[in-house]
């Protein structure tokens, strides 16, 4: 059957609502199973009734986010066997074992704690709630660990860890700690940890406000606020640290997606950052200069090849140099690239030709060619084999335009700029919370109140932008280098993804409107027994 492209873009659509509504929920559960962890230890340690309230009050407003967040993460790991049959199939026995071990691990310690920690508040001792409490924090984060350490896997494929299999024409394991340990996953997973500790901290400070400035509650309010502000300091400030080494990471392992964050068409030594730009949609085979893509903009000199390379004058590759190689450099051209992947698919397909009519001689000749090192790292002995570049076969075809081997740029600028924006604001409300707080003057301050109400859904903005500018950004692959995207779906009716589409769509709105609706009610409310 001959995948309709139409199809492919409906798919695409499909995963990218999904994924886009269950991130809503989980940086929430990441960041608030953890106040509310702090907020019952204080309670442990006081034995004040207040704080036990306080606990009661935020973990109820924890426990609507988390179920809605299991129920859509289950229909999104469904879709991989559905829509994305062939992605599944290709690399499903590496994408697999991370996921496997979150179900096993994170998902029933979540499962196990969250029962006693929101049902056991009368039928266990303080000591196990809060044991349990803790541990429902620490398997909620586990669980991220383990999705991001397979997400990592799709940004950075590494023969370090994986190989691809002539017989099987599939992706296999060859080292399972070098796959949980890669960098990539690693920065991936605290930098958004990090950030769900901010959302739910910007959460707690805005809610509380919200009661101050009702005059509400005030008591409750000021022990909350306190906590988020001092929570939500440290976890902004390490966002931008982490963010850092994160940018790092893809500088190195995903050119085309750091090029396209910041509008880099033509490679630089001292590349600058642009702070605030527009971009124009162009072709980078068009492009002769990095001025001529943009409407305007104000660029920070050097600071890409500083966050990119650690250099002050470091040369940071273009979208141009992506596509048309750079030998100064050592940077390879696509067709290059593709013409050596092709020889891999040719090599794929005569070792199976010559399996099947029992010519040994000739299927070993084509998995010598298969394997053959095509480059060598002199320092660090790294070898690149024909197998690591099938991918970039399925652009050999002359009528490819090249520049699809890089992502739209103008959705990856603005993602990445507002999401970065909007990371240098929760800085400055935190600490200006926080300096209010120590001063005494917070509950006198209306108008941080006032701007930590408007904040309230923002971190939800810049997550998702965050999210949007790591996916949108490895296209035109699924797997980074190794699978692309038009090749990886399931080759359905078209029908039948469009019908999907807007049965999840009307589910996602229905179960939206009414945890906002749940979330709003609580929230009217307040409280039980606060003053």
């Amino acid at each position: 059957m001959t995948l309709d492209l139409n199809m492919l873009e409906w798919a695409r659509a499909q995963f990218a609502m999904t994924a886009l509504f269950h991130f809503f929920f989980v940086p929430f559960t990441l960041g608030m199973s953890f106040l509310v962890a702090f907020f019952e230890t204080i309670y442990v340690k006081t034995g004040k009734q207040e704080w036990k309230e306080i606990t009661q009050f935020w973990q109820t407003l924890f426990g609507i986010n988390f179920a809605l967040g299991l129920s859509t993460g289950i229909i999104h790991e469904f879709e991989f066997g559905t829509n994305w049959s062939t992605y599944s199939w290709v690399v499903g026995d590496i994408f697999g074992a991370p996921l496997a071990v979150e179900g096993i691990i994170a998902f029933f310690m979540e499962a196990t704690f969250a029962a006693i920690s929101f049902f056991g508040w009368k039928r266990v001792s303080k000591g196990v709630h809060l044991a349990s409490t803790w541990l429902l924090a620490i398997g909620s984060n586990l669980s991220a660990l383990w999705i991001l350490i397979a997400n990592g896997f799709m940004q950075h494929p590494s023969n370090e860890f994986m190989q691809f299999d002539i017989e099987t024409s599939r992706a296999v394991m060859t080292n399972f700690w070098a796959l949980i340990t890669q960098p990539v996953a690693q920065v991936k997973f605290l930098h958004t940890i990090s950030a769900g500790y901010t959302l739910s901290s910007i959460f707690v400070l805005g809610i509380s406000s919200f009661y101050l400035l009702k005059g509400k509650h005030v008591d409750f309010a000021k022990k909350s606020a306190a906590v988020a502000a001092a929570f939500g300091l440290v976890a902004s400030i390490f966002v931008a640290v982490i963010g850092d080494e994160h940018a790092y990471e893809v500088a190195n392992t995903q050119p085309t997606k750091i090029a396209s964050m910041e509008g880099l068409y033509v490679g630089e030594k001292g590349a600058p950052i642009v702070a605030v730009g527009i971009p124009k949609n162009l072709k980078a085979t068009e492009v002769t200069s990095n001025d001529e893509a943009f409407v305007f903009k104000i660029e920070l000199p050097h600071m890409l090849s500083i966050l990119g390379k650690h250099g002050f004058d470091a040369y940071v590759p273009g979208l141009k140099d992506l596509v048309e190689g750079n030998p100064e450099y050592g940077i390879w051209p696509l067709h290059k690239l593709a013409q050596i992947g092709q020889e891999a698919r040719n090599d794929l397909r005569a070792y199976h030709e010559a399996k099947a009519r029992g010519d040994e001689a000739a299927a070993e000749a084509a998995k010598r060619d298969f394997y053959s090192v095509v480059w060598q790292d002199e320092k660090t002995g790294l070898k690149i084999t024909k197998a690591d570049l099938i991918g970039y076969g399925f652009f050999a075809n002359t009528n490819v335009d090249p520049n699809l081997i890089y992502p739209p740029v103008p959705p990856v600028f603005y993602a990445f700029h507002i999401m970065v924006g909007l990371g240098f604001w929760f800085i400055l409300l935190f600490i200006w919370a926080w300096l209010a707080i120590v001063k005494g003057s917070f509950v006198e301050n209306k108008l941080l109140q006032k701007l930590a109400v408007i904040s309230v859904p923002l971190p939800w903005i810049a997550t998702s932008f965050g999210w949007m500018t790591a996916e949108i950004g490895r296209q035109p692959w699924t797997v980074f280098g190794v699978l692309p995207t038009a090749e990886s779906a399931t080759p359905l009716a078209l029908a039948n993804v469009q019908a999907t589409f807007f049965m999840f769509l009307t589910a996602f709105v229905i179960l939206g409107i009414a945890e906002l609706k749940i979330l709003f009610t609580v929230v009217k409310h307040g409280p039980k027994g606060a003053h």
